[in-house]
């Protein structure tokens, strides 16, 4: 039975008993027998499962305590499972000082950050970064916009607006560009 099978065969028992306890430790025990790559590829079929694919990643980052990659993707599944922006900052940051270049790392470390001005300064950091990095921009558009709405803030708003218009003049899609023009049109209309 290959790895995979064997992940597989232990998914299936969860998915019967829904004990995700049990699928944690079985994961944990069995990934412990694997070398990174290995568990890698074991959880590869399952990525969109983060009960498995966090006690596999966990092994790797123990194993790898250097592979950035793994550490992003650890990072998210504990995002999608809910462990909060902590432990997934902790483990961004980690991997930004690894590989600065991963901007895997550097879009988990403006997610976790909880206080709404403190993201915004952490997209804009981003998107300076990686001024191509359309998805940063975005959010930081996204971000600047219910700051301006929540704190009634001026800067947050010429921020959203300029943002928004170097997305616009980038667009190339027609559906893109329509909600661009649309939310650019309320957002100038705003009186703060």
């Amino acid at each position: 039975m290959s790895v995979q099978q064997k992940i597989a065969t232990h998914v299936d028992a969860y998915r019967r008993s829904g004990d995700i306890g049990q699928l944690l430790d079985d994961l944990k025990s069995f990934a412990s027998r694997l070398s990174p790559a290995d568990a890698k590829a074991a959880a590869e079929p399952f990525r969109d499962m983060p009960e498995v694919v966090i006690p596999l990643y966990e092994h790797v980052t123990t194993v790898a305590p250097n592979d950035a990659q793994a550490l992003v993707v650890l990072a998210n599944s504990y995002w999608l499972a809910g462990r909060g922006p902590d432990v997934v900052s902790k483990l961004a940051m980690r991997a930004k000082e690894i590989d600065p270049a991963n901007r895997g790392a550097w879009h988990l470390w403006a997610i976790a950050e909880p206080s709404l001005r403190k993201r915004v300064d952490r997209w804009y950091e981003v998107s300076r970064r990686c001024p191509a990095d359309q998805l940063a921009r975005a959010a930081l558009a996204d971000k600047a916009t219910s700051l301006a709405n929540d704190e009634e803030d001026p800067v947050a708003l010429r921020l959203a607006i300029d943002t928004y218009e170097g997305l616009l003049a980038e667009s190339t899609h027609t559906a893109q560009r329509l909600a661009l023009e649309e939310t650019l049109k309320t957002l100038r209309t705003w009186k703060l």
